[in-house]
């Protein structure tokens, strides 16, 4: 399953990383490397626990990336 990912780098040099689609679902890294890593096992607990709880599980992504040159 792909979600997508929202990484900044914050004022105390920490890359945080939220899923809009799975409110509340964040972490956070020394590197955005790290931060990715860490998102990753955020988002398997999130998602066991909205199993766990018979709740429903919000649909996985499919979207491309388009990079255009002003």
């Amino acid at each position: 399953m792909k979600y997508r990912v929202i990484v900044k780098h914050d004022e105390d040099n920490v890359f945080v990383v939220t899923v809009p689609s799975l409110p509340g679902c964040i972490s956070q890294g020394k590197t955005r490397e790290e931060a990715l890593k860490n998102i990753k096992d955020a988002i398997d607990g999130y998602l066991a626990s909205l199993k766990k709880h018979n709740e429903p599980i919000p649909p996985a992504i499919d979207e491309e990336v388009v990079e255009v040159y002003a």
